[in-house]
C-alpha cells in the first residue's frame, strides 16, 4: 500500500467520523430535554448555555448539520472510489459503493445516533462549540436556505402552527409516563391539567336534583337543620322555585357566636353567580375568583336552573377526588360475584364504560342519565335492558331517576373475570 493509499483512507476515515459526529449531533438536539439544559445552563455551566442557545436557532443548526454531513458523505463515497479503483482495479466502483455504504450506515448513521439519542443532553453541550463554530463559516450558505425555505413557505402555503394539540400532548404524556419518567400520580396530574382547559361545566355540575337548598321563607330550625344533614358551609337560597335562585347563604353568617342568627336570611345572603352550562371550566375559575366567590349557579338554555358547580369540584378536575371529614366514601361499583355488581347511579359514565370496558361515545355526565337515555323513558324499578356483553337492571329509583343499578356480564372470557376481580 502506497502513500498515497495510506493518504485516501486516513482522509477517508475522518469523514466517517465526521459523519458520525453530524449524525449525532443532530439527534441529541432534536431530542434533548430543554428544561434540563436549561437548569445546567442556570447553575453557569457554559456548554449547557451554549447548547441552549443552539436549541434556540434550530434551523440553522440543522441546515449546518445537513451541509455538512453531505459534503463528508461526498466526499467519503469519491475518495473510496478512488482508492478502491486504484485497489481492485475496474471493480474498484462497485466495490467502494458496497463497503462505504455499509460503513456509514453502521458508524456513520445507526452507532452514534443511538449512543445521542441515549445521552442527548451530555452530547449536545460536547459538539456545541464545534457545530458552533460550524455555523458560523456556513453563514451564507444557511442565509440563502433560509431565502429558500421562505420561498418554499410562500409558494406551498406552509402552516407555521407549530403548537402540540391536546390529543398530541396526551400521547406524549402517556409515552413518558410509560418510559417512567413520571410516575403515574404525576401523569394523571398532568393529563388532568391538559384536559382541563377543554372541558365545560356542565362535566363537574352538581345536578339540579341533587342540589341541597333552602327556601328564602323556610324557618331558621329547618335551615338549620339542612345545615346540618348536608355538611355544606354554603347553601344557594330560591325563592318559590329552583329555577329562581335569588342568594347564597353563608354557614358563618347564619350562626353566630350566640347561636343562630337574629337577621333575616335575606340580610345575610350574598348575590348568586351565575353561568351557563357551556362555560369552560377554566373560564368558570376566572369568574369564581373575579367574584371572590366559591359557588356557582348553572343555568340551562332557557335560564333556569340546571346545576350547581363549586371551586371544589374545579379543583378536583385537576388534583382528583378531595375528600374531608365529613365526606361520606361512596362504592360506586359493589362486586356481588364474579359477574354481578351493584351500581350507584350516581357514578360517572367514563368511569363506568372504563370500568365495563365499554365505548361509550356519549355526552351524558352520569350512569342514571345513560340508564334513562338507553330506555328512553324516566327509569322505574324493574326496568331492564342489556348493553353489549352487559345485561343492566334498574333496583332502585329516587325522584324519577335510576339511584342504583344490577349489572350482570353476560359474555365474560377468564381474562374478564379475573380483570374485574382485581379491580375491585
Amino acid at each position: 500500500m502506497d502513500s498515497t493509499q495510506v493518504t485516501y483512507l486516513v482522509v477517508m476515515l475522518a469523514c466517517v467520523i465526521m459523519s458520525a459526529y453530524f449524525s449525532a449531533t443532530e439527534t441529541a438536539f432534536s431530542s434533548l430535554n430543554k428544561t434540563r439544559i436549561k437548569a445546567l445552563a442556570e447553575k453557569g455551566h457554559k456548554k449547557a448555555e451554549l447548547a441552549r442557545r443552539l436549541s434556540e436557532k434550530y434551523d440553522s443548526l440543522l441546515s449546518t448539520i445537513l451541509i455538512g454531513n453531505n459534503i463528508v458523505n461526498i466526499l467519503l463515497a469519491s475518495l473510496g472510489t478512488l482508492f478502491f479503483v486504484d485497489l481492485v482495479g475496474s471493480n474498484g466502483a462497485t466495490v467502494s459503493t458496497v463497503v462505504i455504504t455499509v460503513v456509514v450506515l453502521i458508524f456513520g448513521e445507526i452507532t452514534p445516533k443511538s449512543i445521542a439519542k441515549d445521552n442527548p443532553e451530555s452530547f449536545a453541550m460536547f459538539s456545541s462549540p464545534i457545530i458552533n463554530f460550524l455555523i458560523f463559516v456556513f453563514k451564507p450558505l444557511n442565509y440563502l436556505f433560509s431565502l429558500w425555505k421562505k420561498l418554499v413557505n410562500r409558494l406551498f402555503k406552509t402552516n407555521k402552527d407549530n403548537k402540540m394539540s391536546q390529543e398530541e400532548l396526551l400521547m406524549f404524556v402517556e409515552e413518558v409516563q410509560q418510559d417512567g419518567s413520571v410516575d403515574s400520580e404525576e401523569g394523571d396530574l398532568l393529563k388532568n391539567a391538559i384536559e382541563f382547559t377543554g372541558r365545560k361545566t356542565e362535566d363537574i355540575l352538581t345536578h339540579r336534583m341533587e342540589i341541597e337548598a333552602i327556601d328564602v321563607n323556610d324557618n331558621k330550625r329547618e335551615i338549620s337543620r339542612i345545615f346540618s344533614h348536608s355538611k355544606f358551609s354554603r347553601l344557594p337560597v330560591y325563592e318559590e322555585s329552583i329555577d329562581n335562585i335569588i342568594g347564597v347563604v353563608h354557614q358563618k353568617d347564619f350562626y353566630t357566636e350566640h347561636g343562630i342568627t337574629g337577621k333575616s336570611i335575606r340580610e345575610i345572603m350574598t348575590p348568586p353567580i351565575f353561568v351557563p352550562m357551556s362555560e369552560k371550566i377554566d373560564d368558570l375559575l376566572k369568574v369564581l375568583k373575579k367574584h371572590k366567590s366559591h359557588i356557582a349557579i348553572v343555568l340551562d338554555e332557557y335560564g333556569g336552573t340546571y346545576g350547581l358547580v363549586t371551586m371544589e369540584d374545579i379543583l378536583e378536575e385537576l388534583v382528583g377526588e378531595i375528600w374531608d371529614e365529613h365526606d361520606e366514601v361512596v362504592e360506586s361499583f359493589h362486586k356481588i360475584d364474579a359477574l354481578n355488581y351493584d351500581v350507584d347511579a350516581s357514578a360517572n359514565v367514563d368511569e363506568f364504560a372504563e370500568f365495563f370496558d365499554l365505548d361509550l361515545e356519549t355526552e351524558i355526565v352520569t350512569v342514571g342519565g345513560w340508564v334513562a337515555d338507553q330506555l328512553d323513558r324516566i327509569p322505574a324499578v324493574g326496568d331492564e335492558f342489556t348493553y353489549e356483553n352487559l345485561f343492566i337492571r334498574v333496583t332502585e329509583t329516587e325522584m324519577h331517576r335510576a339511584s342504583k343499578i344490577k349489572v350482570t356480564i353476560t359474555q365474560a372470557d377468564d381474562t374478564e373475570i379475573d380483570r374485574k376481580e382485581n379491580a375491585v
